[in-house]
């Protein structure tokens, strides 16, 4: 298809898409929660009110609303209820320590934390030192009428389930209390285009935590570059499968703000599973899949050994992580659909590439760049020096989509964004004569494991208070589907003999999400360093590949 070079993006809120998707598509099924619809009026109608709740615990314009919450209809409502106020969403993965999470939301001083039950008492005892307010969210409700009943059943298993899913009792207002006894009506505020919008927490290249800043401009620009690339309208009426986490850019953008945009179905999935993912497509058949390349892989063997029909997606975008050649031929053997790569990271809103939507495609490379998107290839030592074609550099991209920086951190953000308003991505890439840009290399070292970021210096700083080990380098390995498997590779301390996984997992506990837990540990007798003392995790993972498989 025909993608035009250039977009016009609109001045208006990125709230605007639901607004119009309620007024034309009000009787259109909005989301799908494991059987349990919500149509677009029905959305409308519980936004309005969620506004009304938030506003009563005194959220006003600007300020930082923080969402800890798995994808549900719960977070899909708080998350355009607090734009609709004015404010700011930050997304939190919910599968932080309450440590962690707490030490975010004073980073970014949010007001009101809306956080899953589960986990929403020991985030309330972590945050004594802030004057943030949690606001429990119990994932039954949400749940089909069917399902609540059942989870009522006195089954052990279901009993587990429920207290998962509930957690301990709340010592604050429930949200869906506050919603139940909230007013209706509160004035929206039309946000500005260059009003901030969505914070979320990105490593950059250190691992220290840092908020991406995204406009609301930033975000309406990159849905209405996805529109063009896609083709996709709202006349359509697609079914996108939410499977990828609204914490993470990716996920937020095509799966959130975009499927709005396009006034689509999204099927939502509290995580991904493949028994659910095609118990749903047997229920509401998906034709707009967004993932990463290990979903694609284990969907399309699983529909094969089951039986089930895959040909109604007509599109995959995979990202995060490179697609293997023979995921995307499986792919497109059991869709009949197209399956391409994105390339972006959250500081881009976060795509800036693609691969094109017809014979073009190549797996395996990045693709081109995106409407209204400006892209060069420098020196990785002179920033502001080109390199022709062939030669690896430096990828820099420029456009609406780019951020406007780091939240109160004004050195990190220079270090990153130049005069003309370049971004330095970090990665070393190749482009061809076609214009298509490849990776062959990653600056930052940067761990990517089922589609996620791990920063290896958070979980070396976690390792090294560890009483058993003296020195540790943290690294990506060959991880099968995963991509990479985090490895610690430890010095011991004095008088140690040994150091098991078990122990090491233990210690970490609920300070580092699950996927940045270490799954392996080898124990070496020196790490790798420069001549100035610096350890050389690229030397210590050379290592490990020429030693003994681990």
């Amino acid at each position: 298809m025909d993608t035009p070079a250039t977009v016009e993006v609109p001045d208006e809120p990125l709230t605007s898409a639901l607004d119009r998707a309620a007024a034309r598509h009000g009787d259109r099924v909005a989301l799908d929660f494991l059987g349990a619809t919500t149509t677009y009026g029905e959305l409308d109608q519980h936004v309005d009110r969620a506004a009304s709740a938030l506003a009563s615990l005194g959220v006003r314009p600007g300020d930082r609303v923080a969402i800890s919450l798995p994808n549900c209809p719960s977070h899909v409502v708080a998350f355009w209820a607090v734009l609709r106020l004015g404010a700011v969403v930050v997304e939190l993965n919910p599968t932080l320590g309450a440590q962690q999470a707490a030490h975010l939301v004073g980073d970014c001083g949010a007001r009101v934390v809306i956080a899953w039950s589960a986990a929403a008492a020991a985030l309330s005892g972590a945050l004594d030192a802030t004057d943030a307010s949690v606001v429990p969210v119990d994932l039954t409700h949400d749940l089909p009428a069917a399902k609540r009943w059942a989870l009522r059943l006195p089954v052990p298993a279901l009993r587990r389930r429920r207290r998962a899913l509930r957690g301990t009792p709340p010592t604050t207002t429930p949200w869906h209390r506050l919603l139940r006894d909230a007013g209706t009506g509160v004035p929206a505020v039309d946000a500005a285009p260059d009003d901030l919008a969505l914070l979320i927490y990105t490593g950059g290249t250190t691992g220290e935590p840092k908020a991406v800043m995204l406009s609301h401009r930033n975000l309406v620009a990159n849905c209405v570059q996805g529109q063009a690339w896609t083709g996709q309208s709202a006349a359509q009426s697609e079914v996108v499968y939410g499977v990828l986490p609204f914490f993470h850019a990716f996920g937020m953008m095509l799966c959130l703000a975009y499927a709005t945009r396009i006034a689509a179905t999204v099927v939502l999935l509290p995580k991904f599973d493949v028994g659910a993912v095609l118990a749903a497509q047997k229920r509401r058949p998906g034709t707009f899949l967004p993932a990463v390349p290990p979903m694609l892989a284990r969907l399309t063997a699983a529909a094969q050994e089951r039986g089930v029909d895959l040909t109604s997606f007509r599109i995959a975008i995979s990202g995060s992580m490179a697609l293997p050649l023979e995921t995307a031929r499986a792919w497109e053997a059991a869709t009949g659909g197209l399956v391409i790569e994105g390339y972006g990271m959250t500081e881009t809103s976060p795509v800036a590439l693609g691969s094109p939507l017809d014979a073009r495609r190549r797996p395996g490379a990045l693709g081109v760049p995106f409407p209204s998107t400006r892209m060069r290839v420098v020196d990785p030592d002179d920033p502001e020096r080109e390199v022709g074609p062939g030669e690896r550099g430096e990828l820099q991209v420029a456009g609406p989509q780019v951020f406007a920086g780091y939240w109160q951190r004004p050195q990190e953000t220079a270090a990153v964004l130049l005069p003309g308003g370049w971004l330095r991505t970090g990665d070393v890439v190749v482009v061809d004569d076609d214009g298509f840009v490849t990776l062959v290399d990653r600056s930052k070292e940067v761990i990517v494991t089922g589609g996620y970021k791990v920063y290896p210096s958070q979980v070396e700083d976690r390792l090294r208070d560890m009483p058993q080990i003296e020195e540790v380098a943290v690294v990506g390995m060959p991880g099968g589907d995963l991509g990479e498997r985090v490895v610690a590779a430890v010095v011991l301390a004095r008088d140690v003999a040994s150091l098991d996984l078990a122990t090491v997992r233990e210690w970490v506990g609920d300070t580092l999400a699950r996927y940045a837990v270490p799954r392996s540990v080898v124990v070496m007798t020196e790490l790798p360093r420069s001549a100035i003392g610096k350890v050389l995790r690229r030397a210590v993972r050379e290592s490990l590949l020429a030693g003994p498989a681990v």
